[in-house]
């Protein structure tokens, strides 16, 4: 009964945010109205900051088994400016469906808190509310970066930075389905891909086009040089890697009467596993080198990290799973699928066992115009629901044998050994 009695406020909040989206490390009106809300429910709780506009709070103790659960919520809206409810100045949407996960993890919280069933849990369960797991709206965060204020652009990598999951044993998020589903449905073992972001500044030489072609080096040349190459390439990437690659003109000055010497493009480049991102970061390198050279040209390589792949935690899955077959509310259950869609969690899955329990309930595109949930009974009374079967199916059944943790020294060991910047071909 509790989620019932809950559910109309924590929809009201939800959609709130929903209508009044924030950028990441921008989430100030967000955080105040989740805090807010939280001391009306616990006027005694604790909060501890990070990065800007993140913070956590727990409830519970360690208690016989160690072990911290941390369930996480994502605060970020994404850059969709012609979204139906885009901010007018910003361009912020909520069209990725992080508003639905503050309104569950308040759901969770206060239904844990006012009934006290977090005392029996036999683990220390603290809430995470990051910022900025959308990788976007990128000269602002390299702003930040330049004034020491962050040292990621990613919110979960920041927050490792900061050691905020340093006692932390296993991660739960939750997410959005993409998709229409006739039925209520929740998804286990959705794989995500890896991605970097590469720039490729070719230089060349300028030159009147009319009077003078013949001493130029067309640096527009060399980027179409290099985009067929991609295209030509693309038969020798393995297709289960899901290799996925979109290359843009980010910059350039050009104009019909001069031979153009500079240009900047710019790609994604998404991979399902960290050796085939590697390797194929090197494909593309050598082929934008090569265009450059054909062309007796200049390129100079710019590679930032995106987000590692994510492999979700089998073993913690089962938990989910058992959970599902004993509830009567959910109908169908997908299980073991890829997309090539990235986030942050798998930076975190790095650090210790995460899984991310996806949620039907929604129409329109995931990240499109015209994204909104159709199915909010679900979302902010059901889905939470179930949530707590998951927390008591774990509750002094996890083996912390078939765990694992990693040290953020040895997540920046990874970053550094696959990022390799500003390589230049003269």
């Amino acid at each position: 009964m509790q989620f019932k009695r809950q559910y109309a406020t924590i929809k009201q909040i939800a959609e709130d945010i929903y209508y009044h989206p924030e950028l990441g490390y921008k989430e100030r009106r967000t955080r105040s109205q989740v805090m807010a809300y939280l001391k009306q429910i616990n006027p005694n709780i604790k909060f501890d900051d990070f990065s800007i506009t993140g913070f956590t709070t727990s409830l519970g103790n360690k208690q016989a088994q160690d072990l911290h659960v941390a369930f996480i919520a994502e605060l970020d809206a994404v850059y969709a400016p012609t979204h139906m409810y885009a901010d007018e100045l910003t361009g912020a949407a909520h069209n990725c469906g992080h508003y639905t996960q503050i309104g569950i993890a308040l759901a969770l919280y206060q239904y844990l808190f006012t009934t006290e069933a977090y005392k029996e849990l036999a683990y220390k369960l603290t809430f995470v509310f990051v910022p900025a797991e959308e990788y976007l709206d990128l000269n602002y965060r390299a702003e930040l970066l330049k004034k020491g204020q962050i040292s990621h652009y990613g919110g979960k990598p920041e927050a490792m930075s900061l050691g905020v999951f340093d006692d932390i044993d296993v991660g739960i998020c939750v997410h959005a389905i993409g998709g229409e589903f006739s039925k209520r449905t929740i998804e286990i073992n959705c794989d995500l891909a890896g991605f970097l972001y590469k720039k490729y500044a070719f230089e060349g030489k300028a030159t009147h086009a009319g009077f003078d072609p013949f001493s130029s080096k067309n640096a527009y040349n060399m980027s179409t040089l290099f985009n067929t190459a991609i295209g030509l390439s693309r038969q020798q990437l393995k297709e289960s890697e899901h290799v996925r690659i979109n290359p843009i003109v980010m910059e350039s000055d050009m104009s019909t009467n001069v031979v153009p010497n500079h240009i900047i493009v710019g790609t994604d480049l998404r991979t399902k596993s960290v050796a085939y991102l590697k390797e194929t970061a090197s494909k593309l390198d050598d082929a934008a080198k090569g265009s450059a050279l054909a062309l007796q040209g200049n390129v100079t390589i710019d590679t930032q990290m995106g987000y590692l792949p994510f492999i979700q935690d089998r073993y913690l899955s089962t938990f989910v799973e058992a959970a599902f077959h004993e509830n009567n509310e959910i109908d169908e259950l997908l299980n073991d699928n890829f997309i090539s869609a990235a986030g942050d969690i798998g930076d975190l899955s790095f650090m210790m066992p995460c899984i991310q329990i996806g949620y039907s309930g929604f129409t329109g595109t995931i990240h499109g115009d015209d994204f909104i949930d159709v199915d909010p009974t679900f979302i902010y009374e059901v889905f939470p629901r179930f949530l707590v079967q998951v927390l008591q199916q774990m509750n002094g059944n996890i083996d912390k044998a078939k765990l694992y943790k990693r040290s953020y020294t040895a997540y920046r060991e990874l970053i550094d050994s696959i990022v390799q910047n500003k390589m230049n071909l003269s």
